[in-house]
């Protein structure tokens, strides 16, 4: 089998990952610092796949930790980067922390890929990199426009940096821009699980319904969308998932026409934040607890995909519609609330 590392493994799009690569043949191995996640969740996929993943508990932007990664597993044959953070307001916030980080890291995985003659590499990237678009649907082709924020900016030079990368030796890579991944896996077992606050919409939602949260906040109502709030491209994070396999199948049997190619993975249906909301009470009978606010910095307008290259080029076809999206986080939510009930129950009385 081909030994896949996967960076920030841990973490809610790469644990996904993982269930979809054992599920289609793959050995994988994660590299988690678990600054953001908990390696506890690799439990999960156990029970899911029947197969124990090995975590490396590195920060990756220490170049001498990496590479001893690389040399216990001189038998890799691919890497998925997923390791970065990801809260675009965090980045509005914090900027160097988030320059620091997520280059840093992409940076050492590379030196490491070259220095082990690792040709094969797929970087999770965004849709944040088309900024405020000129029109929508976006496509591969359309033009970057100005970051709205500092994370949204480092993917952009993410994207430079694995370009450069591949262009000086005969590796292959591709670029895989989410929109926003929502979601759980089916089997409750795995889902969104945020550390604090959530700054995602979806797990807002649900934590506002079941009551974690006493209410969330609509960021913005006078933008120029069908209803004033903010338009995106849901798209389930199992979805999601599977495109990194298709994206490795592709890598692997050298059907690639360029050294680095580029993929939007998005349904091609933009929904605004008001209407995902309207969807999750339809689904859920849970009447939300919302306010209507500002903007927040960082946000773009309007954006979805077209997801035509995705389709054509790696036969990658999304199969969870939007009351998909919103039964399996809330399914992911209620699981969450009854583990905590028996944890609760089962240590009432010990203190």
């Amino acid at each position: 089998m081909n030994k896949i590392l996967v960076t920030g493994g841990c973490g809610y799009i790469g644990v996904h990952t993982l269930v979809d690569l054992i599920e289609n043949g793959y050995d994988v191995i994660s590299a988690d610092n678990n600054s953001r996640s908990s390696d506890t969740i690799l439990e999960s996929v156990e029970m899911i796949t029947g197969k124990k993943v090995k975590n490396y508990k590195v920060d990756l932007c220490i170049y001498d930790d990496t590479f001893a990664i690389f040399q216990e597993n001189p038998d890799i044959s691919g890497i998925i980067h997923f390791a970065a953070y990801k809260s675009v307001g965090e980045s509005v916030k914090k900027p160097l922390l988030y320059f620091e980080n997520n280059l840093n890291s992409l940076i050492n995985i590379l030196k490491c890929a070259d220095e082990f003659g690792i040709s094969n590499f797929v970087f999770s990237s965004s849709c944040t990199v088309y900024g405020n678009p000129d029109s929508i649907p976006v496509t591969e082709e359309s033009p970057m426009k100005t970051a709205q924020s500092a994370y949204g900016a480092t993917k952009q030079m993410g994207e430079q940096i694995v370009r450069e990368a591949v262009n000086c030796n005969s590796s292959k890579a591709i670029l895989l821009r989410y929109f926003n991944p929502v979601g759980a896996h089916p089997s409750t077992l795995l889902g969104e699980l945020p550390l604090g606050k959530p700054e995602n919409l979806v797990p807002a939602i649900t934590q506002t319904a079941i009551g974690k949260l006493p209410m969330m906040q609509v960021f913005g109502t006078d933008y120029p969308t069908r209803d004033g709030s903010c338009l995106r491209d849901y798209i389930h994070v199992c979805d999601i998932a599977h495109a990194h396999t298709l994206a490795f199948n592709y890598l692997l049997e050298h059907k690639d026409e360029a050294n680095c190619e580029v993929f939007n993975l998005g349904t091609g249906n933009g929904y605004t934040v008001l209407e995902l909301i309207n969807e999750f009470e339809k689904m859920s009978g849970v009447k939300l607890n919302y306010r209507l606010g500002p903007r927040r910095p960082g946000d773009v307008i309007a954006i979805y995909a077209n997801n035509d290259k995705a389709k054509n080029v790696l036969g990658w076809n999304p199969k969870y519609n939007l009351g998909d999206m919103m039964a399996t986080a809330w399914k992911w939510e209620l699981k969450l609330k009854d583990d905590e009930n028996i944890f609760n129950t089962k240590n009432a009385g010990l203190n």
